[in-house]
Order: structure tokens, then C-alpha cells, then sequence
């Protein structure tokens, strides 16, 4: 399985930043949320050619994921 990562969206948004649509990503994988925000400054520098009123971007969780789960208890 591939490890969870996050990438970027950019996207498109009309006046008041309503009716947003995804417009592009970043083709960048981040290792953690955190990483990603610190990077939307210039991600979206160099995404101002969007064609929209408004551009903001996203960062959103892919990859795998392995769900945890807690070791059953037996009881006797």
C-alpha cells in the first residue's frame, strides 16, 4: 500500500469566494497538512492565471490509508 499523503488544489471561486470549483492540483505530495498549508502562498502565486474572481486552494488527504483497529480482548 502507498503511505497517506496530501496535495493541493487549486481552485476557482466566484465573488465572496462562493460556488468554489477544483480548477487544477499540484502535482507536489506533502507528508502532512501542515506542510501543505505552509506552501499554499506560493502555490497560489503561481497559480494566478485560474480564470475566476476569486482563487484559494485546499489541502486534501490521498493515498492509502490503513484503518486502526483495537486488538480484540478475550475474555474467559
Amino acid at each position: 500500500m502507498d503511505p497517506l499523503f496530501y496535495v493541493m488544489a487549486i481552485m476557482g471561486c466566484g465573488d465572496g469566494s462562493s460556488a468554489c470549483q477544483q480548477a487544477r492540483v499540484e502535482q507536489v505530495q506533502y507528508r502532512s497538512i501542515g506542510e501543505c498549508q505552509r506552501a499554499m502562498p506560493a502555490a497560489l502565486a503561481r497559480n494566478s492565471d485560474v480564470d475566476y474572481p476569486v482563487v484559494t486552494a485546499s489541502c486534501r488527504a490521498t493515498g492509502e490509508r490503513m484503518a486502526q483497529t483495537k486488538a480484540s480482548v478475550t475474555r474467559g
